[in-house]
């Protein structure tokens, strides 16, 4: 989510970024998705502390060490795929059509 909300500050920022708005898309689809995700495990709640890990003792370095170790190489995958895309995007955009 923090890397969808800094994009979108960018890409807000910056509107001659071409491709920037297929990474936001991308970066919010997964976060709506694991919103959902967590709601459904009970990982979320409605009320305070919203995280039922926090309302455990050891809670906090549970929930960090999970988004250390399973959430940023999710962000570090989707952006990556993003970024192979979008080059392969601008090589065909590049490449002049030739007809016989």
């Amino acid at each position: 989510m923090v890397e969808a909300i800094a994009v979108t500050v960018i890409r807000k920022h910056n509107p001659g970024a071409k491709n920037l708005p297929a990474l936001e898309k991308m970066l919010w689809g997964g976060t709506i998705m694991l919103v959902i995700d967590h709601i459904i495990n009970g990982e979320l709640s409605w009320k305070f502390p919203f995280f039922t890990a926090l309302g455990q003792t050891g809670g906090w370095e549970v929930m960090w060490h999970e988004m250390l170790t399973v959430g940023v190489p999710m962000a570090v995958v989707v952006t990556a795929v993003w970024a192979v895309w979008a080059a392969l995007k601008s090589r065909r955009v590049q490449k002049p059509v030739t007809t016989n």
